[in-house]
């Protein structure tokens, strides 16, 4: 597709948040460890001063290797110096975010098409099917997941991205399909019992296994992360099904608003994307490709935090796409902004640009600190993130999922 220059706040917001995503002149490298270069060369070497027995993960062997910042406090790094923004200018600064380390459009459609058919069997967008293959879904899992090829692989990763989604438009934010706040936060109770299966008592196994049968969110879920367990450890398991509590709960506080009525502030709201972000897909990054980032280097605070802000900006992309598909009482950032601090529509798509891109600055910064002191395979973890955020910033920017005109 076409690169266009950096918009004017004149124009459109829907155009303005294309034009953004579009626009690569500004791109960061792809490879975070070219971006990183200048600071690491820079710095001394580390010295392995805590050595610890890793155990074998996904067929790597074992290794002394050093944990994670293990003597030094999880303050954050210092952010590097942001470009000067002058409120008064019209234009939307360039978004700071890479590009796709690779784009393989015979694999991304064979993910989709497998995907779609799937759907197909568990009942999921019944007579949408059409729609959910325009969307590419197996394309984002495609460009997301740079570290295979393997086509199954991507496909388990797809169908709980999927499954993730459908949840979302069933419970949540399409009346069409059965959503009602005011059920939203029931359903999704009994939906985590199936992403963490519950063990039921002989008595009631069968209404259990009868619902999930029946309700094709459930059933989504339940064979979706089957699959996924193949290519899983019993701890990747555990951090997803973490993950999802946490996604299912601000999926809720959501629910919340709109059945009250209540708007939430800027800073709640911000506070609210946080949870609920991209963090669920994000973190098959190392499982998708082959490894397993130990426990003590995932958990670690430093790199938490690093996470963090990478699936928060990651999801404000999805805040600028879908800010004119939203229904009148769902929030975005951008909506958030115009309510409480009276600013244009083109304006708040600026000031989430710009909060995108301190978000993401502060990632490299944190990357920076902890890249010549981690492990190979945090290394290798955050370059994954960091290929992530660049598959699903050309995903956004092409999906008919948020170009009406490109729909079929």
């Amino acid at each position: 597709m076409s690169r266009l220059l950096a918009p004017s706040l004149s124009g459109d917001p829907a155009e303005l948040a294309a034009a953004v995503l579009a626009d690569m002149r500004a791109a960061p490298s792809v490879e975070l460890s070219a971006l990183l270069a200048d600071d690491t060369e820079q710095r001394p070497a580390p010295s392995l001063l805590f050595l610890t027995e890793q155990p074998s993960t996904l067929g790597m062997s074992a290794a002394r290797l050093p944990l994670l910042l293990a003597d030094r406090p999880a303050e954050p790094a210092p952010l590097p110096p942001e470009p000067a923004v002058d409120e008064d200018s019209d234009e939307v600064p360039e978004l700071f975010c890479p590009g796709p380390v690779r784009d393989n459009p015979a694999l991304g459609e064979e993910v989709n098409e497998r995907m779609v058919e799937w759907a197909g069997e568990v009942g999921i967008y019944d007579g949408r099917l059409d729609h959910l293959r325009s969307c590419g879904f197996g394309r984002l899992t495609m460009l997301t997941h740079p570290g295979t090829d393997d086509a199954d692989r991507l496909l388990a990763a797809c169908k709980v991205v999927v499954a993730e989604w459908a949840s979302d438009d069933y419970y949540l934010d399409e009346e069409e399909m059965g959503a009602d706040p005011a059920l939203t936060a029931a359903r999704f109770g009994v939906l985590y019992g199936v992403v963490d299966p519950v063990t039921m008592p002989q008595r009631y196994r069968h209404e259990l296994d009868r619902f999930i049968k029946e309700e094709p969110i459930a059933l989504a879920f339940r064979t979706s992360m089957e699959h996924l367990a193949q290519y899983t450890t019993t701890a990747q398991m555990g951090r997803f099904q973490h993950q999802m509590a946490i996604l299912f709960q601000a999926l809720d506080q959501n629910a919340s608003w709109r059945q009250s009525g209540k708007r939430p502030a800027v800073w709640e709201y911000y506070m609210h994307r946080y949870h609920n972000s991209y963090l669920p897909p994000m973190i098959l990054v190392d499982a998708v490709a082959g490894y397993e980032l130990p426990a003590q280097e995932f958990y670690h605070p430093r790199l938490r935090r690093a996470f963090t802000m990478a699936g928060m900006a990651a999801v404000l992309l999805n805040d600028l796409h879908s800010m004119d598909k939203e229904a009148d009482d769902d929030i975005s950032l951008p909506i958030a902004l115009m309510e409480e601090e009276g600013l244009s529509r083109p304006q708040a798509v600026k000031r989430t640009v710009e909060i995108h891109n301190e978000l993401m600055r502060g990632f490299v910064a944190e990357a920076a600190a902890m890249y010549l002191e981690g492990t190979p395979m945090l290394q290798r973890f955050l370059a994954d993130t960091w290929a992530w955020c660049g598959g699903s910033r050309e995903w956004h920017a092409t999906s008919p999922r948020y170009h009406q005109a490109d729909q079929s």
